[in-house]
Parts: structure tokens; sequence; C-alpha cells
């Protein structure tokens, strides 16, 4: 706002407003509250207000898309690991059947060898001991034990027994062990059931 000096006092009196002003904030401005604000919005500003909502939409548009896809990703990723642990899975178990007889075979020899020459026999035990170890490298694990519980789901039973020392429906004894990685089973064991006292 100017200032201007009057004649009479010297004091600087504020300039009267701009009639420009006026005319956009005066009158007009006065009726404002009753008026509809599309009429006072240019409408570039309303092009641009449309503009910016189909933007949005678009951008939650992609968002989701992009969500969806790193879902889909995910999943699989998830499938394809399992379907490669599965496959390898597989080839073991196909592998560590094929030689399960030799192993079998050698379980017996073992046991027969109570009555061989101890350096024999510490060198039966140390082969038996890196066969251990090699079905623990590929998780190949042995189950079937005298007393374990039995499960249809991973025994054979090919008799039933009297024994007094198991309770009924556990393993009195174990004919041939078997072998499973991760959850698949490469050979059921075969067991004796025990019907109790």
């Amino acid at each position: 706002m100017s200032k201007k000096k009057t004649a009479d006092s010297g004091a600087v009196q504020p300039e009267e407003q701009n009639e420009d002003f006026d005319t956009v904030n005066g009158a007009d401005a006065q009726d404002g509250e009753n008026m509809d604000i599309q009429s006072v919005i240019p409408e570039e500003y309303l092009a641009l207000k449309q503009e910016l909502d189909a933007l949005k939409k678009e951008y939650e548009t992609q968002k989701d898309q992009f969500l969806r896809m790193a879902a889909e990703y995910d999943n699989y990723r998830k499938r394809t690991e399992k379907e490669k642990l599965a496959a390898y899975d597989n080839a073991v178990s196909t592998a560590v059947e094929a030689f399960l007889p030799v192993v079998d075979n050698f379980a017996l020899a073992l046991d027969a060898g109570q009555n061989m020459p101890e350096q024999f026999r510490q060198g039966l035990e140390l082969i038996q001991k890196k066969i251990d170890g090699t079905f623990e490298k590929l998780r190949v694990k042995e189950f079937g034990e005298r007393g374990d519980k039995f499960d249809p789901a991973y025994h054979n039973a090919i008799s039933r027994v009297d024994d007094p020392e198991i309770e009924e429906d556990h393993i009195a004894s174990v004919y041939q062990k078997g072998y499973m990685i991760g959850d698949k089973i490469i050979r059921h064991a075969m067991v004796q059931i025990s019907n109790g006292q």
C-alpha cells in the first residue's frame, strides 16, 4: 500500500486502494460465499485436477499389478525350489535304492562277524561308519527299530508274534531297515509286530 503526505499536517496517510483490486476483491468478493466454486476456479485448474485424478487411478492400477506380479514371482520361486529339491530327492532315492541290497548284506556280515579276528571286525565297522556318513550327507535316514510303534505308512508287517517285552502293535523284530529322504520313503521297513502279552 503506498503512502502520501497530507497538505496540512505533513502526516503520512495511506493511499486509497487501487480500483482494480476493488473490482476483483471488493464488491464481487463480498458475495463470494454465495457463489458456486466452479465459477471461481479457472478451467485450466479443473483440467489439471482431472489429469491428477486420472494419474492417481493409473498409479493405483500399476501398484496393484506390481504387487500381484511380485506375489506371483515369489510363488514361482518357492515352487521351483520345491521342484528342484524333489528332483534331487528322486535322483538320490533311485541311486540309494539300487545299492540297498549291498548295504543289507554288509550289515548281515557285520552281525555275523562276532567271531572274526578283531582287526577284520574293526575294518568292517569303519566301512559301516563310512556308509552311515554318506547317507547322512545325502540326507538319507534309516528307520525301523525294535520297540517302535507300528505305522503302516513306514512299515511292512510280515507277521505277528507273542513278545511279552514289547507292547502290542509295536515292532518286535526288524528284517529289513527302512530308508527315507525328506518325506519320501525309499524303502519301507520289513518288520514283525508284537501281540503283547
